[in-house]
């Protein structure tokens, strides 16, 4: 097990957290999207003045992969990778940077998921009452809190690791 953790280095642990943060935050938010999206082109089929409400509705499962991003940029950044001046870390160091990428990455995952799933229950609202809009905007926005917080902490882990 330790020729595993010094073999992957410091380093190779980091970029790993990076990819996590943005490939489960991204998966859990292309399903989001594309769920709410398929209940988003019914609605619109039947009522096409509707499109901009739905819309809205689903793009915001998407915000998770953008976070995921975001916290990938700053962990690149962070060790270097970014710059061009890619630092040689510790193997614990690696280890905790993997660790700070990890909530945005399980919780992005996560909320995307089930805000996709909430939003086509508000899509379903503006269907059949659109001046309900903003009310049914708040059922997906509620799962929205917790990817936020994942992206907080992500953020203040990742920076405060000392390279």
């Amino acid at each position: 097990m330790l020729d595993l953790l010094e073999n992957v280095g410091g380093t190779g642990w980091a970029i790993l957290g990076a990819a996590l943060a943005v490939i489960l935050s991204g998966c859990g938010s292309a399903y989001g999207v594309g769920i709410a999206g398929q209940a988003a082109s019914g609605v619109v089929t039947e009522d096409p003045d509707k499109f901009a409400k739905v819309l809205i509705m689903q793009l915001l499962p998407g915000t998770q992969g953008i976070y995921g991003l975001l916290v990938a940029f700053i962990t690149l950044s962070k060790i270097g990778l970014l710059g061009g001046g890619a630092e040689d870390l510790e193997v614990m160091t690696g280890i905790m940077i993997l660790a700070a990428c990890l909530p945005i990455a399980i919780v992005g995952l996560v909320s995307a998921r089930n805000q996709g799933k909430t939003s086509v229950a508000a899509i379903g609202i503006v269907a059949k009452k659109p001046d309900q809009f903003g009310k049914a905007m708040l059922f997906p926005a509620m799962v929205e809190t917790y990817a936020i917080l994942a992206l907080l902490i992500s953020i203040l882990a990742i920076t405060a690791i000392p390279i």
